[in-house]
Parts: C-alpha cells; sequence; structure tokens
C-alpha cells in the first residue's frame, strides 16, 4: 500500500489544519506564485520529424566503403600517410646527397687552387721569388729605421707617413708588373 493509499483513507483535514499548510506553503513559494500552480510549461509530447529519415546514413554495401585487401599485412606500404613519409624522406635523402657532392666538390676545387697557387716551399730556388722577399725585407727596414730616426727628431707627421705610403704602393706595383714578366718569360713557377 503506498502513502498516497493510506493518506486517502485517512480523516479529512480540517479548514484551520488546510490554512496552517497552505501557509506553509506560501512562505516555501517565492511571492506572487499560487501554490498550487507549476511553474514549468506543459510537454506538447514527443516532436517527430518525417522529413529526415535514415537515407542520409551509410550505406555498407555502397561503393564508396573500401574492402581491405586480403595481403594488406603483406604490403610494404599500409596507408598514404606512410606513402608520403617514405616519399618525403626519400627526398631528403637526395637533397644531402647533392649537398654531400657539392662539398666534395668545394674541396677538391680549393685543394687544387691552393695547389696552383704560387707555394714558397716549391718556388724557394726560383730567382724571382727570393728576390721579392729580399727587396721587401729591405724596403720594409728602411722604412722602419728611417721613420724611427724621424720620429725621434720630432719631425715625423701624417703628411710625411702619406707620402712614404705612396711612394711604397708605387714601388709595389711597379715590382708586380716586373715579377710577372720575369715569371712568365724566364722564371715559371712550379
Amino acid at each position: 500500500m503506498s502513502y498516497a493509499d493510506a493518506a486517502a483513507k485517512g480523516p479529512k483535514q480540517s479548514p484551520e489544519e488546510s490554512h496552517t499548510s497552505s501557509s506553509c506553503l506560501r512562505i516555501l513559494t517565492p511571492p506572487g506564485v499560487h501554490p498550487g500552480i507549476s511553474r514549468a510549461p506543459t510537454v506538447g509530447g514527443v516532436y517527430k520529424d518525417e522529413s529526415e529519415s535514415t537515407a542520409s546514413l551509410i550505406d555498407v554495401d555502397s561503393p564508396h566503403v573500401t574492402a581491405v585487401d586480403p595481403n594488406f599485412l603483406d604490403q610494404e606500404v599500409k596507408t598514404t600517410t606512410q606513402a608520403e613519409r617514405l616519399e618525403r624522406e626519400a627526398e631528403e635523402e637526395e637533397e644531402e646527397k647533392k649537398k654531400k657532392h657539392a662539398r666534395e666538390e668545394a674541396e677538391k676545387n680549393a685543394k687544387a687552387r691552393k695547389a696552383k697557387s704560387c707555394d714558397l716551399s716549391a718556388n724557394s730556388d726560383n730567382p724571382v721569388f727570393i728576390a721579392n722577399a729580399v727587396v721587401a725585407a729591405l724596403v720594409g727596414a728602411g722604412l722602419g729605421l728611417g721613420a724611427y730616426r724621424k720620429h725621434m727628431q720630432g719631425k715625423l707627421s701624417w703628411e710625411l707617413v702619406g707620402v712614404w705610403s705612396g711612394a711604397v704602393g708605387a714601388f709595389g706595383v711597379a715590382d708586380y708588373f716586373v715579377s710577372k714578366w720575369f715569371l712568365q718569360n724566364k722564371y715559371p713557377p712550379k
């Protein structure tokens, strides 16, 4: 037997008791709302839309659903992502080979240029190289000694340094062309 059934069999409330219980309800309910009235709207029922059907669902028998080949596990490349990754790795490996080849070529060219350049130890018996070394040492020593004497006398100026720098430059240009002529005609480098 439920509580509602038991309450229905019992004695009825007096108007005084009814007033007391409704005043308790008034305390619990917000002002302006009748205690016996529900605040929620009524539900009209279940809404059923016939316009959408199961036609939008994917049919597993349609051709856009792909079946897996029986030898799928035996394949080396199983997915398009894996194929793209392998292709990208092959391209990177090819670029690395190209860079390595270019590096080797650059090293080979540098060694060839170094071998072609005038090597002092290979040309130590060439009189043109010996003469240029002696002239450079004598000119450097003479200019250094002359500059020191002028400095001790207090006559060293920027104007004097500029004139002698110009003279050394002109002498260097003349020495270059004379040395070049000797190297080409009389004493070619080894």
